[in-house]
């Protein structure tokens, strides 16, 4: 696997903050973000289980630009 950086957020001090990559073989975006808390998970379960494999993260708005940015890459119609 080799990711592709994308962003992270810019408002932290750029340690343990959310972040994306594309996954440059699979074209799937990485995604790190905050751990949700026990009244989100508690919503999203109300649609599915999560199974153990996955876990639902949260990514501060303020990331749009750079989610569209590592979609673009990922969809090929980016160049960087």
């Amino acid at each position: 696997m080799t990711l592709r950086f994308i962003a992270k957020d810019p408002n932290t001090n750029g340690d343990n903050c959310p972040t994306v990559w594309v996954d440059k073989e699979t074209k799937d975006l990485v995604i790190q973000g905050w751990k949700v808390d026990d009244e989100t998970e508690r919503e999203c379960l109300e649609t599915g289980s999560i199974p153990d494999t996955e876990a639902v993260v949260r990514l501060p708005a303020r990331m749009m630009a750079a989610i569209r940015e590592a979609c673009d890459v990922a969809d090929g119609s980016s160049v960087r």
